[in-house]
């Protein structure tokens, strides 16, 4: 048990590391090509994968133990080995909390140590590594990748591999659709982001309808405070972050939430 638990772990780790690279070239990359398009010259626009992972500011490539999550930062002081520049505490930070989410997947889904029981485990603390992401580029740029989207909703149907899971989906992203299109028609502008819709999708195939509205209660009472401050400054704050918080907390809290239903409402 303790040694697959560190496994899920270091792998939360590894995972949520190459999250970090995601947070930070999948926004340039997106920037890069929309100047391109509009006839701006900017040079080679990088990939996911090119160049190597190198720092930020001196350029030069990192040596693999320079990767190592969460320890190399330690172990180089949060600086760069070569220029001695400050490496974000983001990197850490992140890789930490995909550690922690890959666990509490572990935790909640492994029983027997069954094949599924395993590979539900693995996808869910995948699946909370992603919103991770998303929530990150979504607060840094108000917008989210496409690509991750599309992960966050096809490792959610994994995660529920039943026709439930997709009709709960479907149900839960067209009854947010057709609320922002009467809303929308109403105050004459876009009252929803369409790509909350992807992470409505996401939650009812993992917590199913009932739940996942819970989730969605959960995320717009966190919010409001944010909402308040973000209105005061003229800042468009993005639902995403609320939204993955509520997926998480509800999920993890699923079996107490539930006990609480049940009292109140017998």
């Amino acid at each position: 048990m303790i040694f697959l638990a560190s496994l899920y772990f270091v792998l939360g780790l590894c995972i949520a590391s190459f999250s970090n690279v995601l947070i930070y070239r999948m926004p340039v990359i997106a920037i890069k090509k929309q100047k391109a398009k509009e006839g701006i010259d900017v040079g080679e626009i990088e990939s996911i994968s090119f160049p190597s992972s190198h720092c930020q500011n001196c350029l030069t490539p990192l040596k693999w133990y320079h990767n190592i999550p969460v320890f190399s930062w330690l172990f180089l002081g949060g600086k760069c080995a070569f220029c001695k520049s400050k490496i974000s505490i983001q990197y850490p930070i992140i890789e930490l909390l995909g550690g922690l989410f890959m666990l509490v997947g572990f935790f909640i889904e492994v029983g027997s140590f069954n094949y599924l029981e395993l590979f539900k485990a693995l996808i869910i603390g995948t699946l909370f590594i992603i919103l991770l992401a998303m929530s990150i580029i979504d607060l840094r740029y108000t917008a989210a990748p496409d690509e991750l989207l599309y992960t966050s909703v096809v490792l959610a149907l994994l995660y529920s591999f039943s026709l439930k899971g997709i009709t709960d989906a479907l149900i839960i992203a067209g009854i947010f659709t057709l609320l922002a299109l009467i809303v929308s028609l109403i105050k004459r502008r876009f009252a929803m982001g369409s790509a909350d819709i992807f992470i409505f999708a996401a939650m009812g195939a993992v917590l199913g309808l009932n739940l996942a509205f819970i989730a969605i209660f959960i995320a717009a009472i966190v919010s409001l405070p944010a909402f308040f401050i973000a209105a005061q400054k003229d800042y468009e704050l993005p639902f995403i972050p609320f939204l993955s918080f509520g997926l998480f907390v509800t999920y993890s809290l699923e079996m107490q939430i539930l006990d609480i239903l049940n009292q109140i409402y017998g």
